[in-house]
């Protein structure tokens, strides 16, 4: 199972915050990561039971980039997905295909939750390797972000595999992996208007994936082989 940080960004309800801690010791998830929190008092304190020691030790940080700093795969969760291909911002995987995906990664699993009346914006879900959604009525489909933590976090618990699982590549090849598909996209003349999307895409794909190390390192060689086979092509060309 990797080392699960939980990432509330902007909460507005300190008691929420609290509930959210109390879930993280229920389900063995010990790193709080607070975005533009709102003030943490007795409230929190109240709500989070014994779990007070999370409360105590999380960080607070100003932007989301500041929050995702050494995270290795990073899950956005939304109330709104979809299904649809042309809408892959929003598609997203059930907490349970969630689970069984990431439960053989090593690292660091970033979870990200949004504001409790929003959730979280478009840049900052295209920030995401992938994205959770839980189920529910669509007569009341947004779950209260504590009951969503604990969901979350309850299926990652149950999904634990033993040791020696195949070791999985890190947030930092990934990022090497996509600046290298970002060079292809310009090796091939992509439309740039379409870039920004494909680049989402990939990683969303990616993500979804969650490559091993020997995937990770074969998959990097066909793009950069492909990168260069293609400017050898066009040399002549430009002379």
């Amino acid at each position: 199972m990797p080392d699960v940080a939980v990432v509330l960004v902007g909460p507005k309800n300190e008691g929420n915050v609290g509930a959210v801690a109390r879930a993280m010791k229920n389900f063995g998830a010990r790193r709080l990561v607070l975005v533009d929190p709102c003030p943490i008092g007795d409230e929190a304190r109240k709500r989070a039971m014994h779990a007070t020691d999370i409360l105590d030790g999380a960080q607070s940080v100003p932007t989301l980039d500041a929050a995702l700093e050494g995270m290795d795969l990073v899950a956005g969760t939304t109330g709104i997905s979809t299904k649809s291909e042309k809408k892959f911002l929003r598609i997203a995987l059930s907490p349970k295909d969630f689970a069984g995906k990431v439960a053989a990664m090593d690292g660091t699993l970033a979870v990200v939750f949004g504001r409790e009346d929003f959730g979280l914006l478009d840049g900052e879900l295209a920030r995401c390797d992938l994205l959770v959604s839980i189920p529910a009525s669509p007569q009341y489909g947004i779950l209260n972000l504590s009951h969503a933590a604990v969901v979350i976090l309850y299926e990652l618990f149950s999904a634990r595999r033993p040791a020696g699982r195949l070791r999985k590549a890190s947030r930092a090849e990934n990022e090497v992996l996509h600046r290298a598909f970002a060079d292809l996209l310009d090796a091939t003349d992509y439309p740039p208007h379409k870039r920004t999307r494909t680049k989402v895409m990939f990683r969303r794909l990616v993500g979804r994936a969650v490559p091993s190390k020997w995937e990770f390192h074969a998959l990097m060689g066909v793009v950069q082989r492909a990168t260069k086979r293609i400017r050898r092509l066009e040399r002549p060309r430009e002379r």
